[in-house]
């Protein structure tokens, strides 16, 4: 099968199909220039979309995306298949956005909170626009390890396993960041959770 022209397919459940990344991580390891190309502009698209909602910079993300690639450039040799590529490249790109977000404080830039601003509007039901702003607002106020559970359970579609992985911690512990997350969602926008709740 000539994979020169072939880039990673979707899925029904968004993910790469994981036989043609192999075969294409395979080739890269071989210093395949192509098959690179092909995983570099397949993945791209989905690595900017997770690093632009954690960096909320195009620049940055930019960068941890070209860092994530290079690595896999360089060590696609290391993929021993117990894991899917997506999940394996995901982990990377998690990695290098820990140390980038770190090394440049950025974190606490888009953690912050407006002190004036009202989160839970008060159990008004919100729509559009403004719930996606709500959203975002809550989200931001989460600690980094939950707001990234939430971001790629619910925005890039991986198992919990996957996250596990990809995080290089116990599903478990997944588990319990997602517990705690939808918790404070709560707290932060009854509104989601509907007007009646506590």
């Amino acid at each position: 099968m000539d994979m020169q022209d072939r880039r990673p397919v979707e899925t029904g459940g968004g993910a790469p199909d994981d036989a043609i990344d192999r075969e294409l991580l395979r080739r890269t390891a071989a210093r395949d220039r192509d098959a690179f190309k092909t995983l570099y502009v397949g993945y791209h698209r989905r690595l900017a979309r997770f690093l632009l909602r954690l960096t909320r910079r195009f620049d940055v993300a930019e960068e941890i995306v070209n860092d994530t690639m290079w690595i896999v450039w360089q060590r696609a040799g290391d993929f021993h298949g117990a894991s899917r590529v997506s999940t394996w490249i995901m982990g990377i790109a998690y990695r290098r956005a820990l140390k980038t977000l770190r090394r440049a404080n950025l974190q606490a830039r888009w953690v912050e909170l407006d002190a004036d601003a009202d989160y839970t509007d008060q159990g008004r039901a919100v729509d559009g626009a403004d719930r996606e702003q709500l959203i975002a607002r809550a989200l931001a106020a989460l600690p980094l390890e939950q707001r990234l559970v939430l971001e790629l359970t619910y925005y890039l579609g991986h198992s919990c396993a996957e996250i596990a992985e990809i995080m290089d911690c116990p599903v478990n512990t997944v588990k319990t960041r997602m517990f705690h997350a939808r918790r404070k969602l709560r707290l932060l926008m009854p509104a989601l959770g509907g007007a009646d709740e506590e």
